[in-house]
């Protein structure tokens, strides 16, 4: 059976994740961490997707995003996965993949929903136990979203922008909302939602989706494990 594509709708954020083939590192050093971002900014702008927040850790990437058009973020993604695989297998004399097959992605709600990708994708590195706080890992997006640090690669939307009339005020908030952690709820969710390619929101957005693609936006459950023999 053919695959289904993926739920693809132009101005609908995506939280995308690309894993390494097999869990192998996808970045070896801070070289390889730059001239992903670098690929990553370059993509973005050519394909017309706009980069919201990102992590990049050592064996994956996490990626929020809203693409301007319908295919956007699959030649944004294949075009970095052209140029940063060819530089990366040359740097390390190594052939073939890179990547675990075709990365994933689902449509964010932009409400509460939204600002919850963005605390956890930038709280990867202190579940990861590789840091304390955001602050500390350098490659994400958290330095600019919350510090200030310039990133020439975030486009902020409309939602992170709803946090205040400056971007000091917008800063504050936002770094006010890492002092608690996305809830396990939220967290099971949209990894379900991303693993299986649907829309990550409320039933109201799920339907709205549902009636634009005419295709089921929500997970399917778990199968219930078979019942033993008495």
């Amino acid at each position: 059976m053919a695959r289904l594509p993926r739920l693809d709708l132009p101005g609908i954020p995506q939280h995308v994740v690309q894993r390494g083939n097999d869990r192998q590192a996808c970045f070896a050093d801070g070289a390889d961490f730059a001239r992903y971002r670098q690929e990553l900014r370059e993509a973005s702008l050519k394909h017309g997707c706009a980069i919201h927040a990102y992590v990049l850790m050592t064996n994956h990437v996490h990626l929020l995003l809203t693409p301007a058009e319908r295919g956007a973020t699959s030649r944004m993604m294949q075009a970095i996965g052209r140029r940063y695989v060819g530089a990366f297998n040359a740097r390390y004399r190594r052939t073939g993949t890179l990547w675990e097959g075709r990365f994933k992605a689902a449509l964010v709600d932009s409400t509460r929903y939204l600002l919850t990708c963005h605390r956890y994708i930038e709280l990867n590195p202190v579940r990861a136990g590789m840091v304390a706080t955001p602050q500390g890992y350098r490659w994400s997006s958290h330095a600019h979203n919350a510090m200030g640090q310039h990133d020439p690669g975030i486009v902020p939307h409309e939602a992170y922008l709803a946090l205040g009339r400056d971007e000091c005020t917008r800063q504050h908030a936002y770094r006010q909302l890492f002092d608690e952690a996305p809830g396990r709820e939220d967290i099971d969710g949209l990894r379900a939602h991303t693993l299986q390619q649907k829309a990550w929101g409320s039933e109201h957005f799920q339907r709205q989706i549902e009636v634009l693609t005419q295709r089921a936006a929500g997970v399917r459950p778990r199968a219930r494990p078979a019942m033993r023999p008495k």
